[in-house]
C-alpha cells in the first residue's frame, strides 16, 4: 500500500528539526558578527526566497531591471546554477548556457546592455566587478537568488513568496519546502506574494498578511504573472507570432523544464480545448531521448494545427541543442511572461520605494568618512 504524503512528511519532521537547528546556528553567527559579511559601496539589491522551488524570480529581476536601467548602469549576478562550468563567468549573448545558466542567458539576450555575472562565490564577484573600471563599473547590482547567501550583506533584500505555497502553513526541509525557518522573512524590506490570481479578493491580502505578520519597517506587495504574445523560437523559419486567443483551435503541447508549471497550464487550459503536457525538472538539460519523446507525443495527434510551447527558460535551452530537426523547429514557440502589481497604486509605491533606496545608499556613500566594511 502507498504510503499518504502527510504521513511520509510528519515522518520526516525529525529531519527538518536537525536542518533547522544547523541553519538556525548559522543564522545566528551572521546576526552575531561571529560569520563576517561584506557590503559595498554601491547598492545590492538581493532578491530571493526562503523555499526550494519557483517563486518567479526571474520575470521580478526582468522588472528590476526595466525600472532600473533608464537611470543607472545596472549589473545582474546569479550562481549561474545547474551550469558546467565554475567560478567567474562574464554572461554574454553568443554565451553557451551549459556555461553560464538558463536564467543568466535568457536576462542577457532581453537586456543586451545590462551586465550579467555568474559565480558562486558572490563575494569575489562583487570585488571583481566593482574593480574592473569605472568604464564599466555599475551603479546598482542585482543579486539573482541570494537571500540565503549571507557571507553578501545586501543593502535591501526583497522576498519573494510563492501565493500558492503559503509560507506560514509549510515545513522545513525535508519534510516541506522551507529552506530555512519562516523567522528568515525578518531579513526582508520588502516581501511580494507572487503568482497571484489578478482577481485576488480582499480576504485573500487579508490572510497572507496575517499569516506573514511583517513588523511595521516591512513593506508587502502582491504581484502576478502576465503573459505575452507567443512567438517562434526560430522565427527565421518563417513562423508567426500568435495572440493567446489564437490556440483556441490549435492542439498545443506544452514542454516544460520549470519548477511550478501549474500557473501556466491554468492559463492555456482557457485558452484551447486541446491541451497536451509534458514536463520535465526545473533547470532540465533536453537530451535526444527527450526530444524523441516529445515529437512522439505530438506526431499521435493527426492534425496539421499543431504548435510546442515552452518557457522562456527552457527556450534558451531549447536554442542551444544540436539535434533538433527542422520539422520541430518550424512548430516550437516560447510565450514570454512579466510580472504585473495587483493595485497600480501599490506597483507606484514599490518603484518610489526602489529608487528612493538607490539614491539614497548612494548619496551616504559620498559622505566623508564613509569606508567600506
Amino acid at each position: 500500500m502507498v504510503q499518504p504524503i502527510g504521513d511520509i512528511r510528519r515522518s520526516l519532521l525529525p529531519l527538518s528539526w536537525l536542518y533547522g537547528g544547523v541553519v538556525n546556528l548559522r543564522n545566528w553567527l551572521f546576526d552575531r558578527e561571529i560569520l563576517k559579511q561584506r557590503s559595498f559601496d554601491v547598492p545590492v539589491i538581493c532578491v530571493g526566497n526562503i523555499t526550494v522551488g519557483g517563486t518567479g524570480k526571474t520575470p521580478h529581476i526582468e522588472y528590476l531591471i526595466r525600472l532600473l536601467s533608464k537611470q543607472y548602469r545596472v549589473a545582474v549576478l546569479s550562481r549561474g546554477y545547474k551550469r558546467k562550468s565554475r567560478g567567474f563567468r562574464v554572461v554574454e549573448t553568443d554565451s553557451r548556457v551549459q556555461d553560464v545558466g538558463d536564467e543568466p542567458l535568457q536576462i542577457k539576450r532581453k537586456f543586451p546592455d545590462t551586465m550579467v555575472f555568474v559565480d558562486a562565490n558572490r563575494v569575489r564577484a562583487i570585488e571583481r566587478i566593482l574593480n574592473a573600471g569605472s568604464a564599466s563599473r555599475p551603479d546598482v547590482i542585482l543579486l539573482d537568488d541570494g537571500f540565503q547567501h549571507r557571507r553578501v550583506k545586501p543593502s535591501l533584500s526583497i522576498l519573494l513568496v510563492d501565493s500558492n505555497r503559503p509560507v506560514f502553513e509549510d515545513e522545513l526541509l525535508p519534510a516541506g519546502l522551507l529552506r530555512e525557518p519562516l523567522s528568515g522573512k525578518n531579513r526582508a524590506s520588502i516581501v511580494l506574494v507572487t503568482k497571484c490570481h489578478p482577481d485576488m479578493q480582499p480576504i485573500d491580502f487579508r490572510i497572507y498578511s496575517n499569516g506573514l505578520d511583517l513588523y511595521p519597517f516591512q513593506k508587502l506587495y502582491f504581484t502576478s504573472l502576465e503573459y505575452g504574445a507567443i512567438r517562434p523560437l526560430f522565427p527565421e523559419l518563417g513562423g508567426e507570432e500568435l495572440e493567446l486567443n489564437d490556440l483556441r483551435k490549435k492542439h498545443l503541447f506544452l514542454v516544460t523544464g520549470i519548477a511550478s508549471p501549474a500557473p501556466l497550464v491554468d492559463k492555456l487550459e482557457h485558452k484551447t480545448y486541446n491541451l497536451y503536457t509534458k514536463f520535465f525538472p526545473d533547470h532540465h538539460s533536453f537530451t535526444k531521448e527527450n526530444i524523441r519523446s516529445i515529437w512522439r507525443m505530438v506526431a499521435s495527434v493527426d492534425d496539421p494545427n499543431k504548435i510546442i510551447l515552452t518557457t522562456e527558460k527552457d527556450a534558451v535551452r531549447f536554442q542551444s541543442l544540436p539535434f533538433l530537426e527542422e520539422e520541430m523547429k518550424r512548430i516550437l514557440y516560447y510565450i514570454p511572461v512579466r510580472i504585473s502589481f495587483i493595485n497600480e497604486n501599490k506597483q507606484e509605491s514599490f518603484n518610489n520605494h526602489i529608487h528612493k533606496h538607490v539614491r539614497n545608499y548612494q548619496a551616504n556613500r559620498r559622505l566623508p568618512g564613509e569606508q567600506n566594511q
